[in-house]
């Protein structure tokens, strides 16, 4: 496991927040919604284990839920301060890690079609693209890496 990437703890909530809601806030006049991410319960998913963050202060957020038959990226958040300086490929490559170390043979994740950069990015790391749906509001790429 990445030393530098720890589980959340309670202390960490509202840098959580914080991370996820500068990270995404600028996709809200893009895509005409706010993003899913900001709209998480940050406590309940930090309570039930599903978050990991890195730096000190807090400069990385993944958001992680294990399924029966693959690890689910819900969120990956870097903040702007920290953007370029690999933190965003040390959490994709934790993603896998944790998989693996559960025991699971892939990881999905979805993206809004209008995160473009986010889709770039997914590809560069060897996501595949698999589908796109519309769920309410949200238009969205879904993506999966085998590993």
């Amino acid at each position: 496991m990445n030393d530098d990437i720890r589980p959340a703890r309670d202390s960490d909530i509202a840098a959580v927040k914080a991370v996820t809601d500068a990270a995404y806030r600028h996709y809200i006049e893009r895509i005409g919604v706010v993003p899913a991410p900001m709209e998480a319960d940050h406590a309940a998913n930090v309570a039930a284990g599903r978050v990991f963050v890195t730096g000190d202060p807090v400069k990385g957020v993944l958001v992680l839920v294990p399924e029966a038959d693959h690890l689910y990226l819900d969120s990956i958040s870097v903040s702007p301060e920290a953007k370029g300086t690999g933190v965003g490929r040390r959490l994709l490559e934790f993603t896998e890690e944790r998989a693996r170390e559960l025991g699971l043979p892939e990881v999905r994740l979805l993206t809004n079609a209008m995160m473009w950069e986010n889709q770039k990015l997914y590809e560069y790391f060897g996501y595949a693209f698999v589908e796109r749906t519309v769920t309410g509001v949200y238009d969205r790429f879904h993506y999966r890496k085998v590993l």
